[in-house]
């Protein structure tokens, strides 16, 4: 039974990889996505339009604006001269955001007073509410630095330390989570395009009737997605440490060994896609509609944190949102297996059910 479970294995490898054309879908958006993404999702603000309205003219507003200019954020300065001037910049998206100085700002950052405090008003565009919040920090942190300077003795002083990413380099965030996305993808569209193949070809009878069980057939579908789950993920993992220079912590065998488990949980996930689906293309559909809901509640787009408390309760069946933090872990965070096992067992009670569902699937399915 080994020896035909065995070559069933390998004649789906070989449907993965006897063609030029198959081969091109595993590895094409492996080298697109590693090449593009890192570049491409990127939450850094460089090189932005900023308005400024400078109502007081003094030398603190001044100052302050010169210092606004010389950042690498911000390599435009519009100076516009009245509010209606300023409403239009942002209203056609010339500049991410505007500052405004009032016309006592300097007297009023003069005098100190408790209760005549500096007033400094940025108006961000909401409609890139993100950039325009991360570069609204960037002008706070410039006119607290611009005061720390003025009355050092005065400001507390205050050290500021990344852990695990000291210098905030967006792609030691990204280039990890782009090992779960890229495998979810490959591994998805593998398994989950296998049995519905075999029902479009109609060749799922003939291996119904040899002597493989359904439970042989769906090992069979599903060890080919886990290769491929764990082949892509290597060779982005490996890429994001040589190519890229992203650290990689951990211990290479807990890497591959979470590999393996999240291309088991993903693995049953098209499997029962598969099973539920008569054509390819409706399996390609339903991939489809799992992954994006997925990767929203994956902790990728957003922190599970702040959703909705039935959403954080959702993702803790999202396969995904384990197998990020265990990537992260091992390759910033120096994660060992006490640390790795909190998010590791879970994906394997994903994958047991998953697999379950999908065998349990296949079985009513083919009314075995």
């Amino acid at each position: 039974m080994l020896l035909r479970l065995r070559q069933l294995i390998i004649k789906e490898l070989k449907i993965l990889l006897g063609e030029k054309r198959a081969i091109a879908m595993l590895i094409m958006p492996v080298i697109l996505q590693i090449a593009v993404f890192p570049f491409a999702a990127n939450m850094e603000v460089r090189g932005s339009a900023i308005a400024i309205f400078n109502e007081d003219g003094g030398a603190e507003s001044i100052e302050i604006s010169q210092r606004i200019a010389k950042t690498s954020a911000f390599t435009s300065v519009i100076n516009v001269y009245n509010h209606h001037d300023l409403k239009d910049v942002i209203d056609k998206q010339k500049a991410l955001l505007a500052v405004h100085f009032p016309q006592d700002f300097s007297r009023s950052l003069l005098s100190q007073s408790h209760n005549n405090s500096a007033q400094l008003q940025i108006i961000l565009d909401g409609r890139r509410s993100n950039s325009g919040q991360i570069a609204g920090a960037y002008i706070n942190q410039i006119v607290s630095g611009y005061i720390a300077d003025r009355s050092p003795q005065k400001s507390p002083a205050l050290l500021v330390r990344n852990a695990y990413n000291p210098n905030l380099n967006f792609k030691w965030h990204i280039l990890p989570c782009l090992v779960a996305i890229i495998t979810t993808v490959g591994c998805l569209n593998v398994t989950a395009l296998s049995v519905a193949r075999e029902k479009e070809e109609g060749t799922l009878d003939q291996l119904l009737v040899s002597p493989l069980t359904p439970a042989y057939i769906m090992v069979g579908k599903a060890v080919p997605g886990i290769i491929v789950a764990v082949g892509q993920a290597s060779i982005i993992a490996l890429t994001a440490i040589v190519v890229y220079g992203v650290p990689f912590t951990g211990s290479f065998l807990l890497l591959l060994a979470s590999m393996a488990l999240y291309g088991m949980a993903i693995s049953g996930v098209g499997l029962f896609i598969s099973s539920i689906c008569s054509t390819q293309q409706q399996a390609f559909l339903g991939t489809f509609g799992f992954m994006i809901p997925a990767m929203m509640l994956s902790g990728f787009v957003a922190p599970i944190e702040n959703m909705p408390r039935f959403l954080q309760i959702l993702s803790k069946g999202n396969p995904i949102s384990y197998f990020i933090p265990t990537l992260k872990g091992l390759f910033l965070k120096q994660f060992t297996l006490m640390d790795v096992l909190p998010v590791m067992w879970p994906m394997v009670l994903i994958a047991f059910v998953t697999l379950s569902a999908g065998m349990w699937m296949f079985k009513r399915d083919v009314g075995g």
